[in-house]
């Protein structure tokens, strides 16, 4: 138990008025001041869950499933003494996010039977985690429009995006009230994990609620209701969307769905979620909505409600100014070059669902899906960037080698666990006893987690700067 951890008395009324007559309070009470279970979501995009789970054998992981989740574990223990569960080689080569068990109900309940989607907005995407977990969901086909307003947290979402090899996002950097007008009808399906009061948040940050009071979670909610109006707008006719809180009042949650309901009338439909995974009816309320305690699943408080728009409402597009858009596409001849070079000098070849777009020097990798929104609106980035430009041929980037590679490539590299350790320092390494020339994917354990260079016996360390750990790394 945690005894810095208050709840305001206001809190705790407010909590016992809507509290389900088979729960309780001084259950809800002491899950609230026990610690959270870390739980992690393995990240298909590069590795299966079987042979994850053989890893986590292997380290002596005890990993019991989250029922909402097929690709999410809570840890019995973590199996790290003196190492941090983010310093793992598992976690530096993207086999796995840092993911609260809770938060990854929203991607699940937007997906079930979902047929294969077009395009797909994240409208408040930051970190990552469901960003993550619906491009491995989608299995990074089509394409997934992560937007984001705060500027510190944009960086992290890159980050994380680049470190799970998603090749399918298109980063966008803005108050998301915009979506509705600027593209009105133009997604298949939409998360909004909308910003809240936080109130379920209380077991991993203590502080959650040091300015909680009823007339900010009033507040709150009225930024929430432009938002999920928004969104409806940017919903296409027969899509589906989910809307998601980390928080547990009415205000911000039952009461914003009614807000659209009662807006759009019966071009809105709340879909149940009651039998979305095994008990999940413990949560439900009568609208199909889970409106998640503590106590009920020992995870965070969340609630989630998916909501189906029947038909068009009439939505316009606004007048916006759009500036010059930087990139242009390659010519088939040039596409020919990029591909022939990138596939001789690494053994890669991109996707069928990707194209190729160049601007000065640099040569990037779009999600074919992109195409149809770049006339439309402004991206802070999209795809990945494969190589720079130079006049020996092409200088190729860290970020396509993660995204791409798969460590069974003809310049493969498999090192040592210290050569390894080395590598994530920044430091050039000198796998024993070998000698080779040209480029190289390095690999640790069979997957990529870099590229270098042939410089004698010495591997030449191209890792970004800003992904070089100093200290506390896995040491196996």
């Amino acid at each position: 138990m945690n005894p810095n951890i208050k709840l305001p008395d206001q809190f705790l009324k407010q909590m016992e008025q809507i509290m389900p007559t088979h729960l309780s309070m001084t259950a809800f009470i002491d899950a609230c001041k026990r610690p959270l279970r870390p739980s992690i979501r393995v990240n298909t995009l590069k590795i299966s869950v079987a042979a994850f789970l053989e890893r986590a054998e292997e380290k002596g992981w005890e990993l019991e499933p989250v029922p909402w989740c097929s690709t999410g574990f809570w840890f019995k223990n973590s199996g790290e003494d003196d190492v941090r569960l983010g310093n793992t080689a598992e976690h530096l080569a993207g086999l796995f996010y840092i993911q609260e068990a809770s938060s990854m109900m929203p991607v699940t309940a937007l997906l079930h039977d979902q047929p294969e989607l077009g395009h797909v907005l994240d409208m408040a995407a930051a970190p990552g985690s469901k960003t993550t977990q619906l491009a491995a969901a989608m299995e990074n086909n089509g394409v997934l429009v992560a937007n984001e307003f705060s500027s510190s947290r944009i960086k992290m979402l890159h980050a994380n995006i680049r470190r799970c090899g998603v090749s399918n996002v298109a980063m966008t950097h803005f108050d998301a009230r915009v979506f509705g007008g600027w593209l009105p009808e133009s997604f298949d399906a939409i998360l909004l994990d909308a910003p809240c009061s936080g109130e379920g948040t209380i077991r991993k940050d203590p502080a959650a609620m040091d300015n909680w009071s009823v007339g900010s979670t009033e507040e709150i909610a009225e930024t929430q209701k432009d938002l999920i109006v928004s969104a409806f707008h940017a919903l296409k006719p027969g899509g589906s969307m989910v809307y998601s809180t980390c928080t547990l009042n009415m205000t911000e949650n039952q009461q914003v769905c009614h807000f659209l309901k009662e807006t759009f009338g019966d071009a809105i439909e709340f879909e149940p979620l009651n039998n979305l995974f095994e008990n999940a009816s413990a949560s439900a309320t009568d609208d199909g909505f889970l409106h998640i305690f503590p106590q009920t699943y020992d995870c965070e408080g969340f609630f989630v409600a998916r909501l189906k728009k029947n038909r068009s409402v009439g939505s316009k597009m606004v007048k916006k100014r759009m500036g010059k858009f930087p990139f242009t596409k390659a010519e088939k001849k040039d596409c020919q070059v990029i591909s022939e070079t990138l596939e001789n000098n690494l053994g890669l070849s991109l996707p069928e669902n990707t194209s190729i777009w160049l601007r000065d020097k640099e040569v990037w990798v779009f999600p074919k899906n992109i195409e149809t929104m770049l006339s439309e609106l402004k991206f802070d980035r999209i795809g990945f960037k494969l190589a720079d430009t130079h006049k020996k041929g092409y200088r190729w980037q860290h970020e396509a080698i993660i995204a791409l590679a798969k460590g069974i490539e003809s310049s493969a590299l498999e090192i040592s666990a210290l050569d390894a350790i080395e590598w994530y320092k920044g430091r050039d390494i000198r796998p024993s006893e070998l000698v080779g020339k040209g480029e190289v994917i390095v690999c640790y354990r069979g997957q990529p987690i870099g590229m270098g260079k042939w410089v004698g016996s010495r591997v030449k360390n191209n890792l970004p700067r800003e992904l070089v750990r100093d200290s506390n790394l896995f040491s196996q």
